[in-house]
């Protein structure tokens, strides 16, 4: 059984944990699509884990874990996480596989990254991970990959070319003195020389298994609302988010993948800028972000909150074709006296049921909701679906209707036994 998660809001719906209980039940798990700029955390025994490149079911040991060719990588940042795997025992020897086709962050990526949305009037909320600029190499045909790093004379030829061209640009638009050929060349060759073990032809690695019929989980980054077709552009991601981008990250084919589990929290974050209808007032999104522990786990800034969108969950089914959802962070919303669901959108005297693609509508619309009644408290040791109180159970059920598809995982806290599957 081939698998896809993937985000059904704005990335952060708690992905992370929830590849991390379905990998115990797989042989490979295929990091697709994002960069450096995704934080998948995981929580066992009481010890958190925070991932950026490295799927995080490199936590069950008999897995073998892949990054795929959509993936930007930041050498230092994935030598970092292979550094603190070692340090809790966790050995990634023969289980981490790199794609040599997955295109390199460079230094100068993560200038441009900053400079550019310094001078931009409406910022997108970039991390300054370098991932934007790194994806425009990849388009414009002039990035380098990983491949490139474990042959100098070629990696040096690209290097020279790019800095060439990339050097004017800085000096003449941003006032930058630009980047020295030797000291990136010589850094980036040692990243070649510590990486070699890992870097490989990782479509042939999972259409290999495929073949054996071992089972492969595909993790994205993100969410659909980021991905840079279907997202809320231009405040988005540079990549493919959508489980679409399963196939193009890794170069396995539409036909391999059996099922798609999509994640949503009960409720609804965003980090960094753009349109979000159902966002709370100020002071009650301090209280839900507080109590929710929102905050970026790559960048540490405040997401912010606001009222579970059906209309924008409706939308991440269709164009993911999700078969199933798992719903995150339940047992934040304990405590309120009413829980709001968006069910549509008011926008110039029109009501909308289908996610507009229009910017100025998205930040003018007002949410039509739906009232449910809250519940005092969720469980802490809650061991089975029918120990959640009357009205949790209650307002699952209906953004299961809402939605029109089954929610067949429920998360009611961060460890891995806090996980209830219906």
């Amino acid at each position: 059984m081939n698998t896809v998660i993937v985000g059904a809001q704005w990335g952060d719906e708690g992905k992370g944990k929830i590849i991390d209980i379905l990998s115990g039940k797989v042989d490979c798990i295929a990091r697709y699509q994002g960069g450096s700029n995704a934080g998948h955390t995981v929580v066992v025994n009481g010890k958190e884990f925070i991932f950026h490149l490295i799927p995080s079911g490199i936590l069950h040991r008999s897995a073998v874990c892949c990054i795929g060719n959509g993936v930007t990588i930041d050498p230092e940042s994935l030598i970092g996480e292979i550094r603190g795997l070692a340090a809790a025992r966790i050995s990634v020897v023969n289980r981490l596989k790199v794609s040599s086709l997955a295109h390199v962050i460079m230094p100068y990526h993560k200038v441009l990254d900053k400079l550019r949305e310094g001078k931009r009037t409406h910022r997108i909320g970039t991390t300054g991970r370098g991932i934007g600029p790194c994806y425009a190499d990849k388009v414009n045909r002039c990035g380098i990959r990983m491949i490139d790093l474990l042959n100098p004379a070629v990696f040096g030829e690209k290097l020279r070319d790019n800095l060439r061209e990339k050097n004017e640009i800085f000096r003449k638009v941003y006032r930058h003195p630009g980047f020295r050929f030797e000291l990136i060349y010589r850094q980036y060759c040692e990243y070649g020389r510590r990486l070699k073990p890992y870097i490989c032809d990782t479509s042939a690695y999972l259409n290999g298994a495929i073949g054996q019929n071992k089972s492969i989980l595909f993790e994205g980054a993100q969410g659909t609302f980021l991905d840079i077709d279907f997202g809320t552009y231009p405040f988005v991601t540079s990549s493919s988010a959508t489980s679409g981008g399963s196939c193009i990250g890794t170069g396995v084919a539409p036909t391999k993948i059996d099922k798609v589990i999509g994640v949503a929290k009960a409720y609804t974050t965003r980090v960094g800028e753009g349109p979000f209808p159902t966002e709370f007032e100020p002071a009650f999104n301090d209280i839900i972000r507080t109590k929710g522990k929102e905050f970026g786990a790559t960048t540490g800034r405040p997401r912010r909150c606001g009222w579970f969108d059906s209309v924008m969950v409706k939308q991440a089914i269709r164009v993911n074709g999700i078969t199933s959802l798992a719903l995150t962070k339940i047992d934040v919303l304990a405590g309120l006296p009413v829980i709001k669901v968006a069910t549509a959108y008011k926008y110039k005297g029109k009501t909308f049921k289908d996610f507009p693609g229009d910017y100025d509508a998205l930040c003018r619309s007002v949410p039509v909701y739906k009232e449910l009644k809250g519940w005092s408290e969720t469980p802490v040791k809650a061991d089975s679906y029918k120990k959640l109180p009357v009205a949790c159970r209650d307002y699952i059920s209906y953004l299961s209707d809402v939605c029109s598809t089954d929610i067949s995982i429920v998360s009611i806290g961060s460890g891995r036994e806090d996980t209830l599957f219906i």
